[in-house]
């Protein structure tokens, strides 16, 4: 019967998506293609009102395997990405993101340009507006792209002549590529989301062209805007740009501050708490310590020697100086239970006087201060 037959049908069907998903663990390549050629053939029904349709399992699963497969190539993968275009119209312009990105992995930048360009210019009834998010991603490519030929062009005439713009074609053709690259990144940092590399290649362009106001704008909009997800690199590129304009160290701070509140272990904090030791507000070196306690909480930091350095300067300053030595007593009490486990054991102290003495003199001045001299560290 029919109903019989379409049973059997979607058995089969979820038997053979099973055995794919299991090669594709196994990463058994050959044998996902297989099953997968296996699928593409016994497809007889419409499934287009599932959630998932069959052309787009084709698509991700295909995809996938062409990517790691020994005996695939680019041209393989370049006709397949072209029959995956034609499946379906509401994945038209993710298709051709994923296209673009394997092309750019491989080096093929005219390439992908050329699938960018073309995929800007698709249009297909009400789908291009629905697809409007898809649509600003692929403008937003094209423009990095073009960001990377106007660097490779900015490279070009620096290299050349003393003043560097020796050459008026080359000259033309990079502020070519800046207008183009500025009109499409501007428009996509406008969008809440993570748009990291976008940001910093427009903040590029604006700052070799002077228009540092307008990089600070964007910059400050990108770090606190509530609109926009959190993201520590946000403020570490306003730090960096506020640096590069030899802004006060008021700003630096202010902005490593809000860095801190998220990412405590961020490789800045060593700026962060140098800044806040050389401060004359008592209240800005309390703080430096607890920045510096703080970051030696995680294990990414326990070996670092500049990171020790700066706290077993500020301990020594405060137990010479005999002030705020409540400061170390607060930061300890909350630590003293799992500290000395953490980084005073016999057996870092053994490795750490075998891989790096000056490592070793800055944390056992640490531990002779935070523990007593009898401790085996010190």
């Amino acid at each position: 019967s029919s109903n019989e037959h379409k049973l059997n049908f979607k058995k089969s069907k979820e038997a053979c998506l099973n055995y794919i998903q299991d090669a594709l663990l196994q990463k058994q390549w050959k044998r996902a293609a297989e099953f997968l050629t296996c699928y593409v053939e016994s497809l007889e029904k419409d499934y287009s009102r599932e959630h998932i349709g069959p052309s787009e399992l084709i698509w991700r699963i295909g995809t996938e395997i062409l990517w790691h497969h020994s005996q695939s190539n680019m041209k393989e993968f370049n006709c397949f990405m072209e029959q995956m275009k034609t499946l379906g119209v509401k994945r038209y312009l993710k298709v051709c993101l994923e296209h673009v990105f394997h092309l750019l992995c491989n080096g093929q930048i005219d390439e992908a340009y050329q699938n960018l360009s073309l995929a800007e210019s698709w249009r297909f009834g009400e789908q291009t507006a629905i697809q409007d998010k898809e649509m600003k991603m692929i403008q937003a490519y094209r423009g990095l792209l073009d960001y990377c030929s106007w660097s490779k062009q900015k490279n070009i005439l620096l290299e050349h002549g003393e003043d560097g713009f020796s050459d008026l074609a080359v000259e033309q053709e990079m502020h070519g590529y800046f207008r183009k690259a500025a009109v499409n990144l501007k428009e996509i940092i406008k969008i809440p989301g993570v748009w990291d590399v976008f940001v910093r290649c427009y903040v590029d362009l604006l700052e070799f062209y002077g228009d540092h106001n307008e990089a600070r704008q964007v910059l400050n909009e990108y770090a606190y805007n509530s609109k926009f997800p959190a993201n520590p690199n946000a403020h570490v590129y306003l730090y960096q740009f506020l640096k590069r304009q030899g802004e006060s160290k008021k700003s630096l701070i202010s902005a490593l501050k809000i860095l801190h509140d998220i990412v405590p272990s961020h490789e800045l904090m060593i700026d962060f708490n140098t800044m806040l030791q050389k401060s004359k507000k008592r209240e800005k070196r309390r703080v430096g310590l607890e920045v510096i306690f703080a970051t030696l909480d995680y294990a990414g930091w326990k070996e670092n020697a500049k990171a020790w350095s700066c706290l077993s300067r500020q301990v020594k300053q405060i137990v010479i100086s005999e002030k705020h030595l409540d400061w170390i007593k607060q930061e300890w009490n909350s630590r003293k239970d799992w500290w000395p486990a953490f980084h005073f054991s016999r057996y870092l102290a053994k490795r750490n006087w075998q891989e790096n003495k000056s490592l070793s003199y800055e944390k056992a001045l640490v531990a002779g201060i935070l523990l007593g001299k009898g401790l085996f560290f010190f």
